[in-house]
């Protein structure tokens, strides 16, 4: 096979850290920088909030080793998640939580299936890198949860975050 005659490779998702376009103006431009993203995952039975940065690639603790559907009755019976997509941003004031957004997972350890929507999962990671706060879908404890851990782990960051931010995960 000649070069002429090999398929022309695409370019795929490119995950980079820092800056994009630092010092050119070329290749690479428009690309997606994660660096500031976390996944949280919030324990629902057991009303705990841990980060696993596995969940960037579907490939967290709580993921592995379980086919996941669209269908919730495959799952029926597992434990239920969240996994919320926090993005931290720069201003004047300081660092913030910028974009919070969560999204439902089912887990059946038993029966190696699971509940999810992987555009959903997707298209909140999105919203959250796009600064936008959803987290109403929730349920009370949950979002008290979210906001003790977010609170715990950097006070700073919390206090900087949007009222908005505050009052949606009921500690304020």
């Amino acid at each position: 096979m000649t070069n002429s005659e090999k398929p022309k490779q695409k370019m795929g998702f490119t995950i980079i850290k820092n800056n994009p376009t630092d010092g050119h103006k070329g290749f690479g431009i428009g690309s997606l920088s994660l660096e500031n993203i976390s996944p949280v995952f919030i324990d629902i039975e057991e009303e705990r909030a841990f980060v696993d940065v596995g969940a960037m690639h579907a490939r967290s603790d709580v993921e592995r080793g379980i086919k996941f559907t669209m269908d919730k009755a495959d799952s029926e019976g597992g434990k239920p998640y969240w996994l919320v997509w926090v993005t931290i941003d720069q201003r004047e004031e300081g660092p913030y939580y910028a974009g919070v957004t969560a999204c439902e997972m089912v887990v059946n350890r038993e029966k190696r299936r699971g509940y999810k929507i992987l555009a959903d999962h997707v298209n909140r990671m999105d919203k959250s890198l796009k600064r936008h706060i959803m987290v109403d879908m929730m349920d009370e404890p949950s979002k008290k949860v979210l906001g003790a851990f977010l609170q715990a782990h950097n006070d700073m960051l919390w206090v900087n975050s949007e009222p908005a931010l505050r009052q949606a995960l009921l500690c304020e």
